[in-house]
């Protein structure tokens, strides 16, 4: 079995950056990281070993009792820094994610009724929502409905796949087609890289392995681009959840990774697709070749 590898995946730039600033904090005890740093279970216990207080993110209302937290990557509201006055704030958020915050509220300032492409309470779509409560967030091109104003800005969660976000910006001008409709890309570039890798790669494979955390949306997403092309997909988190089974008679399996994704665990992962490949050995069709299909992997 012929494992490929796409060109684009795993951590980005934003949760590396907040990983980082993590482990060189010193007082770790007195920190309280606010919601998950990223959504996968090692990198999140490793934290708590290093003596994080850690908040979920559906406990917004409540303030943490540490003198100290941490903001991730996904960022927060102004209106939730705010509540935070008189502690410690450690502000890991990713710039492009600061990006969208700028961009919605001078557009919000000009008048503008922001529509966000988005996942409805995620958190990064929260830093949004809470300052602007008249925001119209749109998980699918479905939820799109006419009459949401005569002045619309619409705008993205940095993970959205580029292609949702253009058909929903072309469908909400269609519907209302009197009105100011102005298109803020906001899909950061991590993103739209790592969606060019996964539909290259989905053109040259019988079925998916996305390594991410069940809570992380982009891997997520991943998982849909292969069933929008009526590919089998199967998310794991570690080489343990994988079952030889389900890639019997396969012989080219593509592997990717959402950007909570540490290297180690893609390579684990990998490793172990290479093991079930060697044990199952199915014939590999002709023109797929390693040397042919040559990717980085990981060590």
């Amino acid at each position: 079995m012929l494992v490929i590898q796409a060109q684009a995946m795993g951590m980005c730039f934003g949760v590396e950056d907040a990983i980082s600033t993590a482990h060189s904090l010193k007082n770790p005890q007195d920190v309280t990281i606010l919601g998950e740093i990223v959504h996968n279970r090692r990198v999140q216990q490793d934290l708590i070993d290093r003596g994080f207080a850690s908040q979920s993110e559906s406990a917004r209302e409540e303030l943490p009792a540490s003198s100290s937290v941490l903001v991730t990557a996904h960022g927060i509201s102004d209106a939730y820094r705010n509540r935070l006055q008189g502690k410690t704030i450690v502000d890991t958020t990713c710039p492009l994610v600061t990006r969208v915050h700028k961009t919605a509220r001078r557009f919000a300032d000009q008048g503008y009724r922001l529509v966000l492409v988005g996942k409805p309470g995620h958190v990064e779509v929260l830093g949004i929502t809470e300052d602007h409560p008249d925001t119209v967030v749109l998980p699918s091109l479905e939820a799109v409905r006419a009459g949401l104003g005569n002045k619309l800005a619409v705008l993205a969660q940095t993970t959205t796949p580029s292609d949702l976000f253009e058909a929903v910006f072309e469908r909400v001008k269609e519907l209302h087609p009197g009105g100011a409709v102005e298109k803020l890309d906001t899909v950061c570039r991590p993103t739209k890289q790592r969606q060019q890798a996964i539909g290259a790669l989905l053109k040259r494979v019988q079925a998916l392995v996305v390594v991410g955390g069940a809570h992380s949306n982009n891997t997520l997403r991943l998982c849909e681009q292969a069933e929008k092309l009526g590919l089998p997909s199967v998310r794991v988190e570690d080489p343990s959840e994988l079952n030889s089974e389900w890639f019997r008679g396969l012989s080219v399996v593509g592997l990717s990774a959402g950007t909570s994704t540490p290297a180690e665990a893609i390579s684990a992962v990998y490793r172990r697709l290479l093991e079930i490949g060697r044990a199952l050995r199915p014939q590999i069709p002709r023109g797929f070749t390693n040397k042919v299909f040559t990717s980085r992997a990981h060590s």
